[in-house]
């Protein structure tokens, strides 16, 4: 199974590379998979790769989803019980 992520690009840098963010995380990236990369888009990134440019809206629904799953994750079981 691989899973890829919607990451902003908050940094250009030489030899088509970018710096992204991801959940308040850094990481350099490759841009060669992807022509017209601009600072500030969305682009999904699956092992250091940028894949494919993404809409911003898209980009936005998937990472609230994702925060959704985290935050319910660390919800203790009895908490999400209706009693």
């Amino acid at each position: 199974m691989c899973l890829a992520l919607p990451c902003r690009v908050v940094e250009l840098r030489p030899d088509q590379r970018a710096l992204i963010d991801v959940a308040g995380m850094s990481k350099e990236v490759s841009l060669a998979l992807v022509d017209g990369v601009a600072l500030g888009d969305y682009v999904i990134v699956h092992v250091g790769y940028a894949l494919t440019r993404l809409d911003p809206v898209e980009a936005e629904k998937t990472l609230a989803l994702f925060a959704e799953l985290a935050d319910a994750r660390s919800t203790p079981a009895d908490e999400t019980l209706d009693h």
